[in-house]
Order: C-alpha cells, then structure tokens, then sequence
C-alpha cells in the first residue's frame, strides 16, 4: 500500500564513463560478500532543514482503518486480565546510580520502558528519555525509574526515536539544558526548537552526524508517528545507531515492528555489539504486530542486525497492551535459548540494571 523507501547507489558521473573508442577496464571480480554501503558524512549539528509535509511513504504497513479500530474499541484488550497483573510486585528492579566506568568503555544502563543511559566515547546519551510517573493516555509506571534524574551526570546528548508520548516526554526534556545536543527524526526539530532547545539536528534515514567523536546514525524502522489530531506521519521515525571513537556500536532500535529493515541495518553497520531492542506492548497481534516486535520476532531481529548482544527494552515499565506483565521477559529467554545463542550476550537487566562493554583494546588484548 505504500512506498519503500530504496537504498541508492552512487550515481554514474561523466567521469566514470571512458571516452567514446577507448576500451573500458576489464570488470573487477565479484567479491564473495557484498561490502558494506559507504556510510553517509556525517552533516553538520543544528542545521536548519526543509522537510517534505508528511512521512506516508515511509510506512511499511497501512495505519489501521475504521473496521480495525472499531474491532479494537470493541474487544477492548488494552490491558490484561487480574490474572496477568499478578506479577507486577514480581518485575525485575533495581534503582540505583550509575556505576564508574573508564573513559574507553561502553556501557548501559536501563532506566525502564525505552530510556537508556548509553556512556559512549566519554560522551553521556540519553535514548527517548521519559522520567516522569505518569504520560498522557496511559496508567501511570508500575516500576519506578532506575535511575534517579538527581544521580545523572551532565548529558551530552539526547537522541528520540519518534514523538509517540512514551517516547517524547515534555516534562523530562524541560529538565534538561536548552543547549544539550539533541538528535532527533526529520520533522521533528520545530517541536525542539518551539521549547528553545538550540542545537537540534533532524536527520533522515541513513543519514548521520558526529559529536566529540561519536557517531549518530538515524536509521529506519517499521512504525509511525502521531503527536495530535492532525500530524500524523508529518514527522519521521526510526532507530540510532551509536559508534565510538574506537568502533564499538549499540544499536538503539527505538519503536518497531519486524521487517526488512533489520538486515539492512545488519549491513550497513556491522559488527554492531550491542542492540537494545522492544519485546513488549504486543498482544494483541492482529493490531500491534506491524508496530511492536514480540520477543521471538526480537530474537530474530537481533540476528538479522548481526548483533552479538541483545538488551531488551520496552517492557516492565507502563502497560500498554494486553499481554501478562512477565510474559515478555519469559519468551525472550526461552526464545534466546531456543536459538542456541550464548546466555550470556543475553542482557536481560532489571529496570535500574547496567552492564559494561569492555574496550575493542582491551578485548584484542585477552582474545
């Protein structure tokens, strides 16, 4: 029903084509894999764009119509039953303060539902930050934030996946500095801009920008955008990809469904170490599966990006669907397991819970 967006090529220049008569250079032999595509150059921080009205053309499933959401209204599973509300004393939670971690190391922490204190390259970056108790539309947070916004360190930078409100919190973003870098989707800048934030770069997909050595790649995922009434698709969506100064990278996959997309991603940037990735918010399928991924279809999505870990997100911190409240930490490791893959690459954290990536130097070393 609509468009795909298509990975382009270099475009053939006069130069490339040899003069009339003269014979052309026999044909490089086919590699047995295919390279990876030149990454974009990085464009310059806060610089002010023109977009295109409306994102429809993105969409890689059509937004449900009145049959869909009229079926939705009438079965009315928006949350689940008693039963699979039992658990919630029982999610995963840890609050703390972040723990020290050298300048060359990677590390995570998870402070619930999509937020993350990612420590990068010596940089600080926060991913859709939401800290607040309750968003609009929704039961206030049935775990409490895991990080208290007293213990943070000065932020470097914050990168929004999509401007649904779980993910683009007005309250947590008035704390912040008005000139703390923000990376956000195109379309999305004016919103920023509005609350005087003054260094705001929009990226599309594929494209990047660099900040003390870190790199900021946007990148594309199965979803949407809708804020108000009247601005749906008018903003972009998307997944970011983090590089640091010595080639360690975490995937952030934002909001999403399970698509092409992934392997994609998988090529343009491999060796990806870590993927923080959604398994919740599914149920029921027939209405979420082209938006949220289920934790097999997040396993699957790990191995198409080529991750070697995987950190699952979006789960344990506000209920926004209809499955029992510990199903998606359970399937995620039974389907982990069932793939044969390492336990350990497996970060199943509590809310509050961090993990370190050791330096590539470091790594080298006891490898």
């Amino acid at each position: 029903m609509t468009q795909q967006t298509q990975e382009q090529g270099p475009a053939t220049t006069p130069a490339d084509t040899p003069p009339a008569g003269m014979p052309t250079a026999p044909a490089s032999p086919t590699p047995s894999a295919p390279l990876s595509p030149p990454l974009a150059e990085p464009r310059p921080l806060g610089e002010l764009r023109v977009w295109p009205r409306t994102f429809h053309d993105r969409l890689t499933a059509p937004l449900p119509g009145l049959k869909a959401v009229a079926r939705f209204a009438r079965e009315g599973s928006v949350r689940p039953g008693r039963q699979g509300l039992a658990d919630i004393a029982r999610l995963p939670c840890e609050p703390g303060p972040l723990p020290p971690v050298d300048a060359g190391a990677v590390a995570v922490t998870w402070a619930g539902h999509a937020s993350w204190v990612v420590r990068i390259g010596g940089l600080t970056v926060l991913t859709d930050p939401v800290w607040s108790r309750r968003i609009l539309g929704t039961p206030a947070r049935v775990t409490p934030v895991g990080v208290p916004w007293e213990t943070l360190p000065n932020i470097d930078a914050v990168v929004i996946s999509h401007n649904h409100y779980d993910h683009l919190d007005a309250p947590t973003l008035r704390r912040l500095p008005r000139d703390t870098p923000v990376f956000v989707p195109a379309g999305l800048g004016g919103w920023f801009r509005r609350r005087r934030f003054t260094t705001v770069t929009e990226l599309d997909w594929w494209e990047a920008a660099e900040l003390s050595g870190v790199r900021f790649d946007f990148v594309p995922a199965h979803h949407w955008s809708k804020r108000t009434l009247t601005d749906t698709c008018h903003s972009l969506w998307g997944g970011w990809v983090l590089t640091g100064p010595d080639g360690q990278r975490v995937y952030f996959a934002g909001d999403t469904g399970y698509g092409h997309w992934f392997s994609r991603i998988g090529h343009r940037y491999p060796g990806i170490d870590l993927a923080l990735m959604p398994i919740g918010a599914y149920d029921p399928r027939w209405w979420l599966s082209d938006v949220h991924l289920d934790p097999e279809e997040a396993v699957r999505a790990v191995q198409d990006v080529g991750a070697r870990r995987m950190a699952p997100m979006h789960w344990g911190t506000f209920i926004l669907s209809a499955e029992p409240v510990l199903e998606p930490l359970t399937r995620v490791r039974a389907a982990w397991d069932s793939e044969g893959l390492d336990r350990e690459d497996l970060w199943d954290l509590p809310v509050g819970g961090s993990r370190i990536l050791e330096p590539t130097s470091l790594r080298s070393a006891v490898n």
